[in-house]
């Protein structure tokens, strides 16, 4: 997919720092938008396959705070930190994710939200600070697969909310 117009310069700048991951999930994009807002979705469906996740402190605004701890399939914990730097009901999430505040390799994701029909397509644009991060995120830590099956999580999440709603 190529970028045209005023936005590819700036596109190209940082497309070797960049994974960009998107996926249509059958649900409407308000409650898409909602699992990312509240803590008691968020510990339902975050991260890829295996992981479970404890909250340590969530404060939903901007300027506020995710602190988090991942679990994985390993027993190994791996500590978490996300704020969020803009919020934009129900198209547009930005943030900042480290392993704490302060963190000089976090990196930052923007998701969108936008309707595809009765659906919602979500983008999950991730900016690493250089390439050799995004490098050692994509080769290390899979984080191509893992952005898949964390949106892969949240569509089976909500479409399972969408369908029990439907059931009454």
């Amino acid at each position: 997919m190529s970028e045209t117009g005023r936005g590819a310069p700036a596109q190209s700048a940082t497309a070797d720092r960049e994974i960009v991951i998107s996926r249509v999930i059958d649900a409407p994009r308000e409650l898409v938008f909602e699992a990312f807002t509240e803590v008691r979705h968020l510990s339902r469906w975050w991260g890829p396959e295996g992981f479970t996740t404890t909250t340590r402190s969530f404060e939903f605004h901007v300027g506020g705070e995710w602190d988090f701890v991942m679990h994985g399939p390993d027993r190994t914990d791996y500590q978490e930190w996300i704020t969020w730097t803009e919020i934009a009901p129900p198209e547009r999430i930005a943030l900042l994710h480290g392993e704490h505040r302060g963190d000089p390799n976090s990196f930052e994701s923007v998701l969108t939200f936008a309707p595809d029909g009765a659906a919602t397509r979500i983008e999950m644009r991730t900016v690493f600070p250089t390439k050799e991060l995004r490098d050692e995120a994509v080769e290390k830590y899979h984080a191509v697969e893992g952005g898949r099956q964390t949106l892969s999580n949240l569509a089976a999440y909500v479409t399972e909310i969408v369908r029990k709603g439907a059931e009454g």
